[in-house]
C-alpha cells in the first residue's frame, strides 16, 4: 500500500477518536492520535477533558512496550502543542519519547500554537509529515478555528417550520401558545444540539413571549450559557443580554464562548443571515401546512444532508463550503 493511503488509514482513526471527546473536550479542539509501529497501532488516545491529557499523552501512555516508541510513527489530527497551559507541551513529549516520525492532519490555529509545534519536532530531528486529511481535521474542529481565526463564536441557526414555509400561525396575543413542530424525537436531537453548544440565544420578543428554559431536559450533558438579544426583562442574573447581534458575539468572544445557538424568532434568525454572522443551520419541516403565519427565514449556502426522522425532515445547511 503507498504511504498516502497508509497515513490516511490511520489519520482516519485519530478522527473516529476524536469525536469521542466531543462533550468534554471544548474550549480545547478534538484532538485524536494513534501510534504505530510497524504497520500496527501500539497506543491510542483522544483529548477526553478541557484540562486533561492531550491526545498525544494518552495515546504514548496506552503503548505497554515502550522500547518501541523509538521506531515508531505517531499520527495526530492536530499539530502537537509547543506551549505550557494546564499540561506540558505535546511536541516536548514526542521528541523526549524518541518517536521519530510524526504525522499531522491540520495545524492548530491558535497564536501560541500556529506551526510552533511542527517547527519544534523538526528542530529536534523528527520527520514530520502535515496536510494529511486535512479538510476532515480542519471541518472537525471547525467551532475551535472559527473562534480563533474570526474572533467570534462558531454560530448555528436553528428553527422548525411547516412545509409550506411558516415558523408559526399569526399569535393575535401573547395567550396563544406557539406551534409544534418538533416530535419526541427530533425534540431529543435539539437537546442534543444545545449540548453541544457553550451558548444559546433568543430575541427579546421569544423571551417575553414563550419564556422558554433553553436548558437540556432530554440529552445527557450541560446547559448552555443563556442570552437574550435585544432589550428584556430577565428575571435572574444568570442570563446575558445584549442590544445587537455584533455586541453579543464580542462579549461572548472574550468571554472564551466558541458555539453559540441561535433559537430565536424570524427577525432575529433573519439579523443573523443579512449580517453574514453564521456558519450552519439546522431546519426542522414538519408535515403540516398553516396556510399563513410567521414566515421562516430566507437562507443560503450548501444543503449538507437531509435527515427523514419520522414524517419531519432535517436539512443541514453550511455557509461556507
Amino acid at each position: 500500500m503507498e504511504q498516502r493511503k497508509i497515513d490516511e488509514q490511520f489519520m482516519r482513526r485519530c478522527l473516529q477518536l476524536a469525536k469521542c471527546g466531543r462533550m468534554g473536550a471544548a474550549p480545547n479542539p478534538m484532538v485524536g492520535a494513534v501510534v504505530v509501529c510497524d504497520g500496527r497501532i501500539i497506543g491510542e488516545g483522544y483529548h477526553r477533558k478541557c484540562g486533561e491529557a492531550h491526545a498525544e499523552v494518552n495515546a504514548i501512555s496506552t503503548v505497554t512496550q515502550p522500547h518501541l516508541l523509538s521506531r515508531s510513527t505517531i499520527y495526530v489530527s492536530l499539530e502537537p502543542c509547543a506551549h505550557y497551559g494546564k499540561t506540558p507541551p505535546c511536541a516536548q513529549l514526542i521528541i523526549d519519547k524518541g518517536i521519530p516520525m510524526v504525522v499531522v492532519g491540520c495545524r492548530d490555529p491558535f497564536a501560541k500554537v500556529d506551526g510552533r509545534g511542527i517547527s519544534m519536532l523538526r528542530e529536534a530531528g523528527c520527520e514530520v509529515r502535515v496536510g494529511v486529511l486535512e479538510k476532515e481535521c480542519l471541518w472537525l474542529n471547525r467551532r475551535f478555528i472559527t473562534f480563533h481565526t474570526q474572533h467570534r463564536p462558531y454560530v448555528t441557526l436553528k428553527w422548525a417550520q411547516s412545509e409550506d414555509g411558516y415558523i408559526d400561525r399569526l399569535r393575535l396575543d401573547d395567550s396563544q401558545p406557539p406551534v409544534r413542530f418538533s416530535t419526541s424525537v427530533t425534540q431529543a436531537l435539539v437537546h442534543k444540539l444545545r449540548a453541544e453548544h457553550q451558548a444559546i440565544l433568543v430575541g427579546h420578543r421569544t423571551w417575553e413571549l414563550d419564556n422558554p428554559s433553553l436548558n437540556v431536559r432530554h440529552w445527557a450533558g450541560n446547559s448552555p450559557l443563556r442570552v437574550v438579544l435585544g432589550h428584556a426583562s430577565v428575571g435572574n442574573g444568570d442570563v446575558l443580554t445584549y442590544p445587537t447581534r455584533e455586541e453579543a458575539l464580542a462579549d461572548l468572544w472574550t468571554r472564551g464562548v466558541q458555539s453559540l445557538l441561535v433559537e430565536g424568532g424570524r427577525e432575529t434568525l433573519q439579523g443573523f443571515i443579512d449580517a453574514g454572522l453564521w456558519d450552519e443551520a439546522h431546519i426542522e419541516t414538519a408535515p403540516i401546512r398553516l396556510g399563513s403565519g410567521t414566515k421562516a427565514p430566507k437562507i443560503g449556502g450548501r444543503i449538507g444532508k437531509k435527515l427523514l426522522i419520522g414524517d419531519n425532515t432535517l436539512t443541514l445547511i453550511y455557509k461556507n463550503s
